[in-house]
């Protein structure tokens, strides 16, 4: 509350931060009778929501086993009894129904452990490498960190590699749990297993032959001539070489069918579409999953997942909803998870494709499914963006009647779209709706309501939003600080973000994000405000972030002088001095510039260590012997 008091006694410097006329300081909060008319929701009424049929009675339940072997994994604790009852359902597992499994597992790695030693030993699978490193990510937790070892290293002795993907994932879970000794040792297994595939001879020698140039039968007949002894485990090794070449990838997968007696199976089937989910090769990617269907095989979920991420990533939206609609016609379908991400997706575009969000929660429903709080909401979200508010609110009426209470999300989405529609009092006023429907908008309710405005240039109006928060005793976090930080900088109010960032650091021990900061540095550095840009330096030292120099350097050795060299470097460390690569870098900076002299006054007033430093000392000694040499070819072309 105390926070909430020091930040609005603060923005009472308002004349010159906000610089708001008066004729835009009418009221913000007009209480209006009512925003929403929620009336019962008839699917007749609009040509969107007429398509989608709302069983509102249905159980909310999603059911993705694909066989009753899984089922019973999920329920029983591990045992001999267990695993005889498995035996007795499903004498053989797939490499698709082991990673569906584990899939499934990701948050039991006590049973997932279980579960991949049993049918390693027990029923003779041979994991692959997408197994393995499923299985790495399951067990990358504190309690079955010495399985994860031991695992990693049987993945070796099979000759698999862990995907770079879930490397980086395992990276970042370490990290955070600050487990150093682990982190050190994963990084030099990947560094040797990197090694180890560039050392492969046989595979390096291939994949510059596939790279020398387009695909064609004199291709096949060098690979024909290299005697290949192929396994599955090569095949993924190659391809995983190719994946930024689609078509030669195909190329090679489609002669290792041919022409090498080696038949393809699910795992190199899978391999290959994780490589071809991509623009330029989408038309051969539908190609080979028709064809992997004819063959019998599946694609396994976390191909699936991987892919259906990718076109998410790539805005491919058509592509990654009839995946979708493919995997749920299948054995192993996606999850509600899945679902609402997708639909999260969708939703994230600009304008976004209404006749795909009806495509994936028809699909969803369909296999008789209930919709989750997350599926309203992807479906909500669209029609709000779209500013198709009284479907939204019909969406709004169905979600109710289901059981589930419209809550900050649900309601947050709803003031984004009325931003975005120009309908600024109307978004406010939803925070009274909110409240007598009895649900308290919280600091991310707050934080869209400002975004919407900052989004939509209206930054004055988000600052009177934030003012109103402040009264009411909410407390401002990074996220908050952060859109108005960029809603000030879309209007080029370059110092009054300045003035309000350090407001917030030094009134209400707000600690920013490092981005907001570096953002900040290099605008004020675009407009010549060094001083300021300097005082973030040394606040952004105060909140323990690492120095940003990079944008300092190049601005100093351009418009600065030897005295703001000399202050940067002060700002630069903790310590007394920073480290000689510092002086080095501005050294060179300014050398890079031609600016030699102010270079040499900057050395002079180093300390003695800096200027006898080997690295530094070769640096002036190389420009000395340059400027002789330069003088004396002017010399001998006076004569």
């Amino acid at each position: 509350m105390n926070r909430s008091k020091a930040v609005l006694s603060s923005l009472r410097l308002a004349n010159s931060l906000l610089s708001i006329r008066s004729s835009s300081t009418r009221p913000l909060f007009t209480r209006v009778t009512h925003f929403f008319h929620l009336s019962s929701f008839t699917a007749s009424n609009q040509s969107h929501t007429s398509q989608f049929h709302i069983n509102t009675c249905q159980k909310i339940f999603f059911s993705t086993s694909p066989n009753s072997s899984l089922e019973l994994i999920l329920a029983c604790d591990w045992s001999d009894e267990l695993e005889n009852k498995l035996e007795e359902l499903s004498p053989k597992l797939t490499h698709e129904s082991v990673v569906y499994v584990l899939r499934k597992l990701d948050k039991d790695p006590e049973k997932a452990s279980a579960f991949f030693n049993w049918v390693c030993d027990k029923k003779q699978f041979r994991p692959s490498s997408t197994v393995y490193s499923l299985m790495l990510r399951n067990l990358v937790n504190k309690d079955s960190l010495k399985q994860f070892w031991v695992t990693l290293r049987r993945m070796k002795e099979d000759h698999c590699y862990i995907e770079e993907e879930t490397y980086l994932s395992i990276l970042g879970v370490l990290k955070k749990a600050k487990k150093a000794s682990d982190l050190a040792a994963l990084n030099q297994f990947h560094d040797g297993m990197v090694k180890e595939i560039a050392m492969d001879n046989v595979a390096k020698t291939l994949v510059d032959v596939v790279l020398g140039s387009d695909w064609d039968d004199k291709i096949g007949k060098k690979l024909e001539d290299m005697k290949i002894e192929l396994s599955d485990n090569f095949v993924l090794t190659v391809l995983k070489e190719l994946r930024i070449y689609p078509v030669k990838a195909l190329g090679f997968f489609r002669w290792v069918g041919e022409h090498s007696g080696y038949k393809h199976n699910t795992i190199t089937y899978n391999g290959i579409l994780r490589v071809l989910a991509r623009h330029e090769s989408v038309r051969d990617f539908w190609n080979v999953v028709e064809e992997m269907k004819k063959e019998g095989y599946q694609m396994d979920i976390d191909t699936y997942i991987k892919i259906s991420r990718q076109f998410q990533k790539f805005r491919m939206m058509e592509d990654a909803v009839k995946l979708f609609e493919f995997m749920m016609d299948g054995p192993y379908k996606p999850s509600v998870q899945d679902c609402s991400l997708l639909l999260r997706s969708i939703s994230s575009i600009n304008n976004p494709d209404l006749g795909l969000v009806f495509r994936v929660a028809n699909k969803y429903e369909s296999l008789g499914n209930s919709l989750s709080k997350s599926v309203y909401d992807g479906i909500h979200r669209a029609l709000t963006k779209l500013g198709r508010f009284d479907e939204a609110e019909k969406i709004m009426k169905a979600m109710k009647n289901a059981g589930f209470e419209p809550d900050n999300i649900t309601y947050s989405q709803v003031i984004f779209g009325l931003c975005k529609a120009g309908r600024f009092e109307d978004a406010c006023n939803v925070l009274y709706e909110m409240e007598e429907n009895g649900c308290i908008p919280d600091i991310k309710t707050w934080t869209i309501l400002i975004q919407g405005h900052c989004a939509a240039n209206e930054v004055d109006r988000a600052l009177l939003c934030f003012a109103k928060m402040m009264e009411k005793n909410y407390d401002a976090d990074a996220d908050l600080l952060d859109v108005l930080i960029n809603g000030f900088l879309s209007q080029k109010r370059v110092n009054g973000a300045y003035k309000l960032l350090v407001e917030m650091i030094e009134k209400v021990r707000l600690r920013p994000w490092q981005a907001t900061f570096k953002t900040l540095i290099e605008k004020l550095l675009g407009a010549r405000r060094l001083e300021e840009a300097m005082n973030l330096l040394r606040l952004m030292k105060k909140q323990n972030y690492p120095p940003f120099p990079e944008p300092f350097v190049q601005y100093i050795s351009k418009f600065g002088t030897v005295e703001d060299a000399s202050e940067f470097l002060k700002a630069l460390s903790v310590k007394e001095y920073p480290s000689s690569a510092a002086y080095l870098q501005v050294f060179e900076s300014f050398f890079n510039e031609g600016r030699h002299y102010e270079a040499k006054d900057l050395l002079y007033k180093c300390p003695h260590h800096i200027r006898e430093d080997s690295k530094i000392s070769l640096l002036f000694g190389s420009a000395k012997s340059n400027k002789v040499t330069i003088s004396s070819r002017k010399e001998s072309t006076s004569f």
